[in-house]
């Protein structure tokens, strides 16, 4: 097929490499043009436009920061819409508001363009081995017709359900992930304190109830003090502000969730927003009483 990508950062750039392995031609825009440099040597055609990138291909990609870069690469002046011929699909994979990527399909949508919102989880590694989790919310013909490329790279994909669904998923995911991290690191941050060996406590939690994915990988993360971004903490943060405005929204007590999206306020404003989300271990650190 004739792919469009449009967002080629820490995550784009394996998830497109991986279309590009499974057969498909790239059509690709970025920003910078460093970000286009590991495709040189795969069947990849760069534009001028995200607009032209939509001439070319039959479906378009995107993963990028927020709200607002959906909306310009989608609709702004050059964006996909600008470009699409009649049935082309738009995928965003980024982490967005539900209600932002509703009103982005409602109009793309009135220019006869298909949308399609699919979150992703796993991190920089999940998109390298193609493991990703992909959260989706679209309607079931148009998600039978982008699953294929879906199943290229990540191994759970999941139609929730209509436009905005993957992005409700999403931020369920990124609560439980947040506040898990934050326990993770409160646990090794009181242990070690309390002058125990954090590895042997972690070996001991693993085997029990408190055994989570988070305890093992992130944990093990913690214990290497390996804060090289797999997922950036001022990701974290942000997705966690768009938890606290469905939460403002809906009228809803989330308070674990708040507790968790003030630590990585207090990460990122303490210089630590380009670390790994596991940086809340160094500012629990830091915070406390030297033993």
């Amino acid at each position: 097929m004739q792919i469009g990508f449009i967002g080629l950062g820490l995550m784009g750039r394996p998830m497109a490499l991986n279309l590009s392995k499974a057969g498909h031609t790239l059509h690709l825009w970025a920003r910078r043009p460093a970000s286009l440099d590991p495709f040189k040597a795969v069947d990849a055609k760069v534009h001028a436009s995200p607009a032209e990138v939509a001439k070319n291909a039959e479906i378009v990609f995107t993963i990028v920061a927020d709200a607002p870069d959906v909306q310009a690469v989608a609709l702004g002046e050059n964006g996909v819409a600008a470009g699409a011929k009649p049935g082309l699909i738009v995928v965003d994979m980024s982490t967005i508001n539900p209600n932002a990527a509703r009103e982005i399909g409602a109009s793309l949508a009135a220019k006869g363009i298909e949308f399609v919102d699919a979150p992703v989880s796993g991190g920089e590694v999940g998109a390298i081995s193609a493991a990703l989790t992909i959260m989706v919310g679209a309607k079931p013909e148009v998600f039978e017709k982008v699953k294929p490329l879906f199943e290229k790279m990540g191994k759970s994909v999941t139609l929730i359900g209509d436009i905005g669904a993957g992005q409700v998923a999403k931020a369920c995911n990124q609560i439980l992930t947040g506040v898990t991290v934050a326990a993770v690191a409160e646990a090794f941050n009181f242990a070690a304190k309390n002058g125990a060996d954090v590895a042997k406590v972690r070996e001991a939690l693993l085997g029990g109830f408190a055994y989570s994915r988070i305890l093992e990988n992130h944990g093990q993360r913690m214990l290497d003090r390996n804060f090289k971004p797999g997922f950036k903490a001022w990701m974290h943060q942000k997705d966690l502000r768009i938890v606290m405005e469905e939460a403002h929204r809906l009228g809803l007590m989330l308070p674990a969730a708040a507790a968790t999206a003030q630590l990585f306020n207090a990460i990122v404003g303490s210089g630590m927003g380009e670390d790994d989300s596991v940086a809340a271990l160094k500012l629990l650190e830091k915070l406390s009483t030297p033993v």
